[in-house]
């Protein structure tokens, strides 16, 4: 979910260096007009990307659902290619079934321009998908790149050929990257000539230019491409997918470049190309060194390929990134090098790393920095997983369980189910990293309605923690190796319940709670908070059992000891700046209003709620959170106002996947006073309002929700 936005959709920003293709520019815009599939096929490194990005944002207005970006690239396979599809239209899929269907169900009334970056190593999946996406929805169309046409019925296919070598949109592109005014004639243009108006190849070209002069790269590119094709560079072969045979221009430029680098960039370079994502300097320190590429030497080799463009420039953020062509030439080099596996596994062990550090951080005042480093590493700890379910499955436990909360509370749930359903059928390991990969799972089913299958989860997961904590030697069951504590409990003795089975009752609780069995959850979580030692500050599994506690002694009706113990839990969480928690105790106070008869009070409760799940990025929490707004808005007489926020809930719960649902308290609550307003106020009046928030921007809605009176104390 992304807090604003001037138009409904996601594109990146535009690339400044984008020159010329007016032409090219005009063939998409009329295709799109006309196709609802349009696929910009090419070599890689003739700008592509570039001129479906520059399209998209034209086009964008005449989609009144907006324009969407997915970049494939970053993808190893298919497994996942539904998954971020649909993360990339801001769809936090908690259904259940087939991967496709709540996509399919997202789009199937919208108006709205999909775009697919780099489709080539995915053709068929991609295939098989758009043409299934076109069928359901009628409204909808999608713009590709990939190396070659997708082959799907009523495809328009539109190549995209280098700029004229010797025409002025090639000479401009090498001016602007170079940062240079070359006159037409001379080493520039005889430069635009040699590399055929490739923009990949110029830009790598311009690097050098601005190391060396334009006189020294063309006298190094004439002895470079007047050599027969076989001598041009030192190479293994490379697929047909990658390096066509009537482009060979490109691969030279690309091999030049690399032997223009000195040999800890070209080591650095093959060994980055492990990074799906982008990459920090820490995660590159990790990652790549070793031998005479090390902590010293690494940062002025990372420097080097930044120079040459290899590698783009850090973002605000201080990430990294390389281009999938030349990311591939990288990994051809690391295959040769036969460090292939070697690197793939630190690269593994690092992230799996990150993981632990997220979730022993997820208790305390870096819990926002490390949530939201862990879904800004989203593409490598998938990578790294996918690597160790083949390499080490109870690795891959670990990692899993260490991050699948997380994940599922940013709404990537099915990503948390499959991982963590692949990595629990593969390992054998027992003890804590099962039990904790097993609460995690029982929570995810229980967000996605699947209230069997948790039942069994979380009965599955008691047993577990009851094993590692009892069962087991002391020290045993711990983390795989991470060096975690087993979870045994804060004190010295093996006669309490530890932190393993505190969260296997609050799952327990959990599970009762959104079944409308509050006495259940009551009772779970008091016997095991009962027999263990400490406070609510001592762990997160402590704290979310009193969470538990809390909503279910408002289900029971105990309204003034539910608001008064959620007060002081809430204190607490900002004593320890604890952001879920704090989140979940002011829906718990805006419900404990609602049912005191005080909406005032749960209107501003609702209103820091739907703060805190925006930072988080939450949209099943800012759902939940505009219905009790909406409701505390309606109990106030507030009719116009309580219609639209309901319209912008509706179009969040849409975003979900998902038909609106919450605890049955709330949902009783919100018909009753909704059916008031909608009488107070007339029916038409009710349904126009809701209809216009439920199509304006959601983004826009929410920001009208929360610009209301200051929350309650």
């Amino acid at each position: 979910m992304r807090d604003t936005a001037s138009v409904r959709g996601h594109l990146p920003d535009e690339n400044p260096g984008f020159v010329g293709r007016r032409t090219e520019l005009e063939r998409v815009s009329a295709a799109l007009a006309e196709h609802r599939l349009v696929t910009v096929t090419g070599v890689g490194g003739v700008g592509k990307t570039r001129l479906a990005l520059r399209a998209a944002h034209r086009a964008a207005e005449r989609y009144p659902d907006g324009a969407w970006w997915t970049d494939l690239g970053q993808l190893d396979g298919e497994r996942l290619l539904v998954a971020l599809v649909a993360d990339s239209v801001d769809l936090a899929d908690h259904t259940p079934g087939m991967a496709a269907t709540g996509l399919c169900r997202r789009l199937a009334d919208d108006r709205l321009l999909l775009v697919l970056d780099s489709c080539e190593h995915l053709a068929e999946p991609c295939a098989r998908l758009v043409a299934e996406l076109l069928a359901a929805s009628p409204g909808l169309t999608v713009l590709a790149t990939s190396r070659r046409p997708l082959g799907v019925a009523g495809e328009e296919t539109i190549a995209l050929d280098p700029l004229p070598p010797a025409g002025p949109d090639a000479l401009a592109l090498l001016r602007r990257a170079a940062g240079e005014d070359f006159p037409a004639a001379g080493p520039a243009g005889e430069i635009c000539v040699r590399l055929e108006g490739i923009p990949l190849a110029l830009e790598l070209a311009a690097a050098q230019i601005r190391l060396q002069g334009a006189e020294a790269v063309r006298d190094q590119l004439g002895s470079r491409l007047d050599a027969a094709p076989g001598a041009r560079f030192d190479l293994l072969a490379h697929t047909e997918r990658v390096w066509p045979s009537r482009h060979q221009t490109l691969r030279a430029a690309i091999g030049w470049s690399h032997e223009l680098s000195t040999p800890l960039e070209r080591l650095l370079w093959a060994r980055l190309s492990v990074f799906r994502g982008p990459f920090d300097l820490a995660s590159a320190t990790a990652v790549c060194t070793g031998g005479p590429l090390d902590r010293a030497t690494l940062p002025e080799a990372l420097d080097g390929l930044v120079r040459a463009s290899v590698v783009r420039p850090p973002d605000a953020a201080g990430r990294h990134r390389m281009l999938d062509t030349i990311r591939e030439y990288g990994a051809t080099w690391l295959d040769r090098t036969g460090e292939a596996g070697t690197v793939a596994d630190r690269h593994a062990a690092h992230f799996r790393g990150l993981a632990g550090r997220a979730e022993t951080e997820w208790h305390g005042a870096r819990q926002l920095r490390w949530y939201r480093t862990v879904d800004a590493h989203h593409t490598d700890l998938r990578t790294a997983l996918d690597r160790l379910l083949r390499t080490d499955p109870d690795a891959a436990l670990d990692l899993v369980g260490s991050v699948a909360f997380a994940w599922s509370c940013r709404g990537r749930l099915r990503e948390a189910r499959d991982g963590l359903e692949q990595a629990l059928l593969l390992s054998e390991a027992r003890g804590r990293v099962r039990a904790r990969a097993l609460w995690a799972l029982g929570v995810t089913l229980v967000l996605q309605g699947e209230f069997g299958p948790a039942q069994d989860v979380s009965e599955r997961c008691a047993r577990e923690a009851r094993h590692a904590e009892y069962a087991e030697p002391a020290g045993a069951g711990a983390g795989a190796g991470t060096g975690t504590e087993t979870g045994a409990g804060t004190g010295s003795g093996r006669d309490r319940p530890g932190d393993l089975t505190l969260d296997a009752a609050a799952l327990a609780g959990l599970l009762a709670l959104t079944t409308g069995r509050p006495t259940a959850a009551h009772v779970v979580v008091g016997h095991v908070l009962d027999a263990a030692r400490g406070g609510p500050a001592d762990s997160a599994a402590r704290l979310r059992c009193h969470l538990v506690r809390v909503f279910a002694l408002t289900g029971l009706g105990r309204l003034a000891e539910a608001r008064e113990k959620a007060l002081r839990l809430r204190a607490l969480c900002e004593e320890l700046d604890e952001h879920w928690t704090r989140t979940a105790l002011e829906y718990q106070l805006a419900l404990t209003g609602l049912l005191e008869g005080d909406p005032v009070a749960a209107s501003g409760h609702a209103r820091a709620m739907l703060e805190g799940t925006r930072r988080l990025g939450a949209s099943l929490g800012v759902a939940l959170g505009l219905d009790v707004l909406a409701t505390a808005l309606a109990a106030a007489g507030e009719g116009e106002r309580a219609a639209d926020v309901s319209g912008t809930g509706e179009a969040y719960w849409r975003s979900t996947g998902q038909p609106r649902r919450g605890l049955p308290g709330l949902r009783a609550l919100h018909e009753k006073y909704t059916d008031t307003v909608r009488a107070s106020i007339g029916e038409p009046a009710y349904e126009e309002i809701f209809v216009r928030a439920l199509t304006g921007l959601p983004q826009d809605g929410l920001d009208r929700a929360l610009r209301g009176p200051g929350r309650h104390g």
